[in-house]
């Protein structure tokens, strides 16, 4: 999937380690969150702790503004000693509309079906839309950091999306699982996911 056109045909490559925020409160709650902002909990601390056990070095830490994962990288980027943490707002999770802060069972009672037919309501954030912006947020931190090794804490929406868009199926990511993927050139491909700590199987929400 292309980015904006590099205007250096030998610009190298840069890795990204796109990684999904610790466990919120939301989380816990099985709620859905979209752009709604409850910060961690306990748990989800002490997850990003562990997690930043399991990494190595890496040239920049860049966060989505929302509190669950600006929380979850400014404790990563202190014990890799790495910082300060760059904010890229287009980062964010996807707006979920109507479904925000509703569970999934409060979700089939309002909208039968929905969910297993994979319909969405009127105010969620379109996967194209969510794709360009997210695009353009990875072109920023190339920009940035060409060549280097970036990580990035945003969320499980925003995993999706990309992996979508380089042809991979939809497969549930945990909080502090994470994939690899690369820009060579303006176009980006996909690598291995990474469980940096062990899968809690929480429900899948945004």
């Amino acid at each position: 999937m292309p980015l904006a056109p590099s205007s250096d045909s030998r610009s190298p490559v840069t890795r990204l380690l796109v990684v999904r925020h610790g466990q919120s409160e939301w989380n816990a709650a099985g709620q859905w969150q979209g752009r709604a902002n409850p910060p961690l909990t306990m748990e989800g601390q002490r997850q990003a702790a562990a997690a930043a056990r399991a990494l190595g070095a890496f040239d920049a830490v860049v966060a989505s503004p929302l509190l669950r994962a600006a929380e979850t990288a400014t404790i990563i980027s202190e014990h890799l000693g790495i910082g300060p943490v760059l904010v890229e707002t287009d980062l964010m999770e996807r707006d979920a509309g109507e479904w925000q802060g509703l569970t999934r069972g409060q979700i089939e009672m309002d909208w039968p079906g929905y969910l297993e037919q994979g319909k969405r309501p009127p105010g969620y954030e379109p996967d194209h839309v969510m794709l360009d912006r997210v695009m353009a947020a990875l072109d920023r931190v190339v920009q940035q950091a060409s060549g280097g090794e970036v990580l990035v804490v945003a969320h499980g929406g925003v995993i999706y999306s990309l992996e979508d868009s380089c042809g991979e199926p939809w497969r549930r990511i945990p909080n502090l699982g994470a994939r690899w993927f690369e820009i060579t050139n303006g176009r980006l491909s996909v690598g291995p996911r990474v469980e940096l700590i062990p899968d809690g199987t929480l429900p899948d929400v945004l």
